[in-house]
């Protein structure tokens, strides 16, 4: 059988190794996974008794258009019910969004060192990616927009940026939204912005009114805690919404994830005290990265980017030996690794297995 061109070359996505797989490759008995981003402090009280209530029903379909969930969302964030769909995590709806809008030949922008699962699905569709570099580790929104020409069709802007962790702040991003062209969308991953604390952070479901073009993507896989449920969704004008949700498969979201969403947005208090953790977290880990002179990128989501100063993968075969999982791998910035921001004795075991990889790998701390 043949595929299609565009996809034999197409790498496929490696997501952070899992904490099983560790265990049994080294023998070890107990590991600490920093490599995906995850909540340390697992999900709500109330939404894991959600979704125990929830088993009993594992034998019928979900609400396919999530109208319970919609519904709170929608009041959540004081938007319209038709303003908000639904998928399987938010990866979902960037693969809806370029199924629905891409045909071969046209243009997408996005920067070069950002979530790679906006340039696959280009890639699928047989878009063409302009990948503009980051200005020291921030999306370059003057450089993005000189590259727009007629056959653009979509900008991704990752806000948190994954893995740099940078943030665009919200006068810029309304200088960059007024100055695309208005048959031009624009994509605003938020998937961190519940742990953003800088005032000059820009919360994209209020520009949606001024931008028709603009689409939000969120999620609930990580400050809610509830990545392995797999549900996401997107904000946009219920024109947009329409679209989208004409290339969406049935049932994408399963009863289980809806149940443990609605409970989960809920919990508003455990959402803060998530934040609040994360931050002192940070902290922590960027005290430890100065006593031990290591540079590091501004940090607004629930990891950072470090500079460990040897080959990044030399660092994670060593701290995976350890026990800890982070993860490297990044094609621009071949010294760094990106950590999660863990609980606080978690983050202590890193900075300790990190400082011995360090000096065994002869690097001055």
């Amino acid at each position: 059988m043949n595929p299609k061109p565009n996809i034999v070359n197409l790498p496929v996505y490696k997501p952070g190794k899992p904490i099983e797989e560790v265990k049994k490759e080294l023998g070890l008995n107990d590991v600490i996974k920093l490599a995906s981003n995850e909540n340390p402090y697992g999900s709500s009280p109330s939404a894991k008794a959600a979704i125990l209530a929830e088993l009993d029903n594992l034998y019928l379909y979900p609400d396919g258009s999530a109208a319970e969930l919609t519904s709170a969302l929608a009041g959540h964030l004081g938007v319209k019910s038709g303003n908000i769909i639904f998928g399987c995590g938010s990866d979902e709806i960037i693969a809806l969004i370029a199924r629905a809008f891409f045909l071969p030949g046209d243009e997408t922008i996005m920067a070069d060192q950002t979530f790679s699962v906006y340039k696959s699905n280009a890639d699928i569709e047989g878009a063409v990616s302009i990948e503009v570099p980051l200005a020291d580790g921030t999306h370059d929104l003057d450089a993005m927009l000189a590259r727009v020409t007629e056959r653009t069709k979509v900008i991704w802007i990752c806000n948190p940026n994954n893995p740099t962790g940078t943030i665009v702040p919200e006068e810029a991003l309304i200088t960059f939204l007024n100055a695309v062209p208005s048959g031009v969308m624009v994509v605003l991953d938020e998937a961190y912005c519940e742990y953003v604390t800088d005032l000059s952070y820009s919360n994209g479901i209020k520009l949606l009114e001024s931008y028709p073009n603009l689409v939000v993507l969120r999620t609930f896989s990580k400050i809610y805690g509830l990545a392995a449920l797999r549900i996401g969704y997107g904000v946009a004008s219920p024109q947009i919404i329409s679209l989208i949700n004409k290339v969406r498969e049935p049932f994408n979201t399963s009863r289980l994830a809806q149940a443990g969403a609605l409970a989960a947005l809920a919990d508003q208090e455990y959402v803060q005290e998530c934040r609040r953790l994360n931050s002192a977290g940070i902290l922590q880990l960027q005290a430890e990265f100065k006593r031990l002179d290591l540079a590091f990128f501004p940090a607004h989501g629930n990891f950072i980017m470090v500079d460990v100063r040897k080959p990044a993968a030399d660092i994670f075969d060593a701290l995976l030996r350890r026990g800890i999982i982070v993860r490297a791998g990044h094609k621009l910035y071949p010294t760094y690794i990106r950590v999660t921001v863990g609980s606080a004795e978690q983050n202590k075991a890193f900075i300790t297995a990190l400082e011995q990889v360090l000096q065994e790998q002869g690097v001055q701390v």
